[in-house]
């Protein structure tokens, strides 16, 4: 598994606590980049631009990769446009939220 897909697997330890659902079956990620020195740069979204728990989800983003093998920096870009729609989310994320 290369480094990127580890950092996808991780993230999908971080959940938004209100649809109690990961953020990558969210579809809440939308690019992940690492350079050669092991600085990530996760670019993702929320469901709402005025999400309460913004800098919770942000926050549990750099924390769960933090001591991740191959990882110096994180650094978290929350971007509006696209705008998220149910349409992004995983096959998982859709049967997680429908039950």
């Amino acid at each position: 598994m290369n480094l990127v897909e580890n950092i996808r697997e991780q993230l999908k330890t971080v959940y938004d606590p209100e649809l109690n659902i990961n953020v990558v079956d969210l579809g809440l990620i939308y690019d992940i980049a690492v350079s050669d020195e092991g600085d990530v740069n996760i670019t993702m979204t929320l469901t709402t631009p005025g999400c309460p728990l913004h800098s919770s989800i942000e926050r549990g983003v750099r924390y769960s990769l933090e001591g991740l093998e191959g990882i110096r920096n994180v650094d978290v870009q929350l971007v509006w446009e696209p705008a998220w729609t149910p349409d992004r989310m995983t096959p998982e994320g859709k049967k997680l939220l429908h039950g």
